[in-house]
């Protein structure tokens, strides 16, 4: 079945499906006449052929049951997860940044434009950005401005601003608005003098009080500058001074909770190797397309996953440090097999924007073959205070089978966890209770008790039919 894609909707030319392995878009006369234009400029080609763009092929007329409903069809390469800007560590929304730039200058060079840059015409796959709003390019207009450089300064700008010069992440702010931020906001939380030594004056300062100005009057920033002759040399000079202000724009966290943890030294003797053999026994025998390893952080899992057989790994966790550094070695490494992704489980993605489904929760957007939740329970259960069958029922919600490592009370991070709570606050912390509750959504296939004897560690498939938890 055909489904138009919850987040296409705003695009009055064109609008994307998403049929089993095939996404498609159904373009208006409008966006047929456009994308005949596009199609056939070699600039559009060179940005497929280098992967900036998604490929993109144009159906013959007819061909498509989508053609009773549209002038033209366009079927584009699927990417295997959607990911949203707010579950983006910092280098990876400056990496999006920097392919909006470099999509824009190409398409303006060639004559052309794109008609916005919202940070959600991009996605990853893997370490690499793509560009995805094919029907976001039209022919330029003379003397017109850029039209996406006020989006994108609220979408990838403005954002990368607000953490590089006051350490505050910018998810929360992304989740709380699917605008972005505005330049006056970011005026106001950013001193003056951190503006201008990140050569910010024009693109924060002057559009903060430009949009006061505006606020107050009947005109249109681009009205002026249509009227005043915008042409292509001065967009072009705009995108050179925005590319070499995101260039600018750097995160200098060092240090973080979880940064530190790939040397696992927590782990006593043999309890890595046979922990490493649990999983890839599992990998192996389920060969999965698609495996998300809740809690990656460093991606020791996922690398594992894609050594015994996986195709592609979700990799999502809590800490930012930990994920953009990462990110920053996938991309080093070329890697594109494995998705980064900032993700509190105790907070995870949930439906936003438009009737709460414009962008989708992630478990609605992730639907692998195998979950991997290694390390992750004591803290959610002690740290984050859920209960067991709660976890247990977030577990089942990617209905897929499960490997999943319970710590033992006698293990030396709970004890350290529980060191920290009230006395017999969490007494039903037991490997008891967690079996009860896994058994309520899960069969254990098989389990093995780690040779330090402090880890158990289950490998389990989905009861089908069974009840979710509420609370």
């Amino acid at each position: 079945m055909t489904s138009p894609d919850p987040g296409s909707f705003r695009d009055p030319l064109s609008r994307v499906y998403v049929s089993g392995d095939e996404v498609l878009r159904g373009l208006s006369d409008g966006g047929l006449r456009e994308f005949e234009l596009v199609d056939g400029a070699p600039f559009f080609e060179s940005l497929m052929s280098d992967g900036s763009v998604v490929a993109t092929e144009l159906l013959p007329a007819d061909s498509h049951p989508l053609h009773e409903q549209w002038s033209g069809v366009l079927r584009h390469e699927r990417i295997p997860v959607i990911s949203y800007p707010y579950e983006w560590t910092f280098e990876m929304l400056r990496d999006a940044a920097l392919l909006q730039i470099d999509v824009a200058r190409r398409s303006i060079e060639a004559g052309f434009s794109t008609k916005d840059a919202t940070s959600y015409n991009v996605v990853f796959q893997g370490s690499q950005p793509k560009f995805i709003d094919v029907g976001s390019f039209e022919k330029a207009r003379p003397g017109e401005p850029w039209p996406g450089y006020r989006q994108f300064c609220e979408l990838f700008l403005n954002p990368l601003v607000v953490q590089a010069a006051t350490g505050v992440h910018f998810h929360p702010w992304l989740r709380g608005t699917l605008d972005g931020i505005s330049a006056s906001d970011v005026a106001a939380v950013v001193p003056l003098r951190k503006r201008l030594f990140r050569g910010l004056a024009v693109h924060v300062t002057l559009h903060a009080r430009a949009e006061r100005r505006y606020a107050e009057a009947d005109g249109d920033v681009s009205d002026e500058m249509r009227q005043a002759g915008f042409g292509p040399k001065i967009v072009l000079a705009q995108l050179a001074n925005l590319d070499k202000a995101v260039r600018r724009l750097k995160w200098k966290a060092q240090r973080s909770e979880w940064s530190d943890y790939s040397d696992r030294a927590h782990y006593v003797g043999d309890d890595l190797p046979a922990k490493d053999a649990f999983v890839a026994s599992a990998v192996e025998d389920l060969a999965p397309d698609m495996v998300v390893d809740l809690g990656a952080n460093d991606g020791r899992f996922s690398k594992l996953a894609l050594a015994h057989g996986a195709k592609y790994v979700v990799a999502p966790d809590v800490d930012h440090l930990v994920v953009d550094k990462l990110y920053r070695h996938l991309r080093e490494t070329g890697e594109n097999r494995i998705l980064p992704l900032v993700l509190d489980l105790a907070n995870p993605s949930t439906g936003l924007g438009w009737r709460g489904r414009e962008r989708q929760s992630f478990t609605d957007r992730v639907r692998p073959d195998l979950v991997l939740c290694l390390a992750v329970i004591h803290h959610l259960a002690l740290s984050n205070t859920v209960p067991f069958e709660e976890i247990v029922a977030l577990l089942a919600d990617f209905d897929a089978p499960l490997v999943v490592e319970f710590p033992h009370p006698n293990d030396p991070m709970v004890k350290r966890l529980l060191s920290r709570k009230r006395k017999g606050l969490f007494d039903h912390y037991a490997q008891d209770n967690w079996e009860q509750a896994l058994a309520t959504r899960f069969t254990v296939d098989k389990s093995v008790l780690l040779p330090s004897g402090t880890r158990t560690l289950y490998r389990c498939s989905p009861i089908t039919g069974s009840t979710p938890v509420d609370g």
